[in-house]
């Protein structure tokens, strides 16, 4: 009776700690969770030091060995055949469970005979199966000789029974969630390669691109760098036009590498993306590795990108981990090549054409100002003329730099249209350009143009006077008032054809023909460190210096007729005849202002004048006569330009600027007049 009590208080037990097992394992999902607390709850009632599971792997045809405990142990094999002659091989043929008492000496299959090493004397296999399948065996195993009896081996049976279910839920839970991620990671790829396809319509500009690239690249892949090289063939280069860092954001480094010993130049020969490790770059010893040690980049995934016009460049995805790169993003990058190739290819297209038309606009605009240009010929046979322009038939043809030096007013801009007509960039255009006539900051703007954004009002992107003349001439009038700030950039253009917009680190290159003028002695500038000297010889390959008016007086007559139809033909007025006294008034005035202030005084005159033309007597008075060959001419046109500039002064009642100030009547340029009065020290109180 009391034998009964005890049998049947174990089997309550028993049945007690499978209730608790079967609820342990229902709590948990994973395959690990499961092996974990599996050990736990089966030690309250089996005696073991051994258990393991065999799990049926489909796809191999075999029983992959999971050794729960001791869990420091190291099996001989991780795998058993299901052909293979044993008693984990028989228990998933018969589906009945095996109880062995180990044999201390007769040979055994490679389960049991583990088992004998380890010291085991009595083993037990149990089928694991649910109604839907075979999920594999269970093996458990003591030390103790005691055999296991059959109420042990039939529990332990039902134990199999559930940790069957509870495997089969925990690899069904397992193959969902690698299916759900799998369905994800496919969804990311393909959701990539839509907004790949879809970069091709949706972003002409070149930044929005790459931004909207590198966007797309790491919603699948974990960038820590991604990059765009574009291949300079010129140079053989590749430059990085692009770059985003996840610590430092998008930037447009000005760096380049020769193409030969780049991962970019390697990817294109291959023809296929590949990935690349610093340590294998630093041993190439090519010239990327400093930068990815810079980065804090370890590898690097290379894209080519090449279209029908050949090699493009490369798109770089950089990691700080060795390992980021699966050959499932190598793929997808390398499937997305040619869609981005083509985006670039496109982007940088309409950038060109963009650019292109921006400056056909400009040209366009600046040749219609140019139309109202007054002076459309060159008047005059005078010797002196003469000479000038046979020394500009000889340069023209060149592409050498010409210095035209002079007086103001004698007509510099003309020679400059004169030289540009003659040359073989006569079909291109020519850009004129008055230094003195802006500041500095603005003059650098005008001549090199400048980026959205390089300073404050820079709303748009401005084409510089250089880009304007590319292929053509660009006359850079009063080249001496350059500030010494830029000048130096200047000599950059004439040494090395190239330059910068403001706001940009982009190098441009530019085909110009340089024409500069000057009506100050730029030697002495030279001497008093005011101008550089290496850019006055640069300037200096060429100098033609144009005669004042005084020294053509033979011109006059036909250049005042000249004035005096023009005006009249303005005006819609009979053209007045000159008569000889008025023309010989006009041959004896020294005209400081030279073909400039005669235009002035024509023009005047014609308004005050009927069908005669009549000079206002403040205008014109009569040159002095010289008082012998000791004279000096300088001395007296110096006092001249001196006496002019003081009367102009004096009816203008001291207003230099405006359509009745001193600058207006005689003919010069608010700064030029300034200029004049400082050289010869003219102060507002002395008239």
């Amino acid at each position: 009776m009391a034998d009964a009590a005890a049998v049947a208080s174990a089997n309550l037990a028993r049945y007690d700690a499978l209730l608790r097992i079967s609820k342990t394992l229902s709590g948990h999902k994973t395959m690990a969770e499961l092996f974990e607390v599996l050990t736990d709850q089966l030690h309250e009632i089996v005696p073991f030091d051994y258990l393991a599971l065999l799990l049926h792997d489909e796809s191999a045809s075999e029983m992959r060995l999971v050794v729960l405990e001791p869990p420091d142990i190291m099996p001989p094999f991780t795998s058993v055949p299901v052909a293979e002659q044993g008693p984990a091989a028989a228990v998933w043929e018969t589906q009945q469970r095996i109880v062995m008492v180990i044999p201390e000496e007769d040979p055994l299959p490679p389960g049991p005979a583990f088992l004998r090493g380890q010291g085991r004397k009595v083993a037990c296999w149990l089928p694991l199966t649910t109604v839907h399948r075979r999920v594999g065996v269970l093996a458990f195993g003591s030390r103790s000789p005691v055999p296991y009896t059959d109420d042990i081996a039939v529990f332990m049976a039902q134990i199999a029974a559930v940790v069957a279910i509870a495997m089969d839920n925990g690899i069904n839970w397992e193959q969902a969630q690698r299916s759900q991620r799998e369905l994800l990671d496919e969804r990311d790829r393909l959701r990539f390669l839509l907004d790949v396809n879809n970069l091709l319509v949706s972003h002409l500009d070149h930044r929005s691109l790459l931004e909207a690239i590198c966007e797309a690249v790491r919603r699948v892949i974990d960038a820590d760098h991604i990059g765009v090289g574009l291949c300079v063939r010129e140079s053989g280069q590749v430059r990085l036009d692009f770059v985003f860092n996840r610590a430092r954001g998008f930037s447009r480094p000005d760096i380049a590498f020769p193409l030969e010993r780049s991962i970019a130049g390697l990817t294109i020969e291959r023809g296929a993306a590949g990935v690349f490790l610093r340590p294998e770059l630093e041993d190439r010893g090519w010239d990327g590795a400093p930068l990815m040690k810079e980065y804090g980049i370890e590898a690097v995934c290379c894209v080519p990108l090449v279209t029908r016009n050949g090699p493009l460049g490369a798109l770089y995805v950089g990691s700080a981990r060795p390992d980021a790169f699966s050959e499932k993003d190598v793929t997808l990058l390398g499937h997305t090549s040619a869609q981005i190739a083509i985006a670039l290819e496109n982007a940088r297209a309409y950038e060109d054409v963009t650019d292109r038309n921006a400056q056909l606009i400009d040209e366009k605009q600046y040749l219609e100002r140019e139309l109202h240009n007054e002076f459309a010929e060159i008047i005059g046979t005078s010797l002196a003329l003469r000479r000038v322009l046979k020394s500009v038939k000889t340069v023209a043809p060149s592409d050498s730099t010409v210095l035209l030096l002079g007086e103001t007013g004698t007509g510099k801009e003309l020679i400059a249209h004169a030289i540009h007509n003659l040359s073989q960039r006569r079909d291109r255009t020519f850009v004129r350009m008055n230094a003195a006539a802006m500041p500095a900051g603005l003059l650098e703007s005008e001549l090199f143009g400048h980026e959205k954004g390089a300073f404050t009002g820079a709303v748009a992107r401005r084409t510089g006077r250089l880009e304007l003349a590319h292929q053509g001439t660009l006359f850079l009038d009063e080249v001496g008032d350059i500030p010494g700030e830029i000048q130096p950039k200047l000599l950059r253009v004439l040494q090395e054809r190239e330059f910068e917009r403001l706001g940009s680190t982009r190098t441009q290159r530019v085909d110009v023909r340089i024409v500069a003028a000057t009506n100050r002695d730029l030697v002495q500038m030279v001497e008093d460190g005011s101008f550089r000297s290496d850019l006055y010889y640069r300037l200096n390959v060429f100098p033609l210096t144009i005669p004042p008016l005084r020294e053509r007086v033979d011109d006059i007559p036909a250049l005042a007729l000249h004035f005096a139809r023009q005006c009249s033909r303005r005006m819609g007025r009979q053209v007045p005849s000159i008569p000889d006294k008025v023309m010989d008034a006009l041959k004896q005035w020294n005209w400081p202002g030279n073909i400039r202030e005669l235009q002035n005084v024509i023009e005047r005159a014609v308004i005050l004048s009927g069908p005669s033309l009549e000079l206002p007597p403040q205008d014109v008075q009569p040159k002095p006569k010289r008082a012998g060959s000791s004279a000096k001419p300088a001395a007296t046109f110096k006092d001249a330009e001196r006496e002019a500039i003081l009367r102009a002064l004096r009816e203008s009642g001291g207003v230099i600027a405006g359509p009745a100030g001193a600058a207006a009547r005689l003919g010069l340029n608010r700064t030029t007049l300034h200029s004049k009065m400082q050289r010869l020290g003219i102060q507002r109180p002395s008239f």
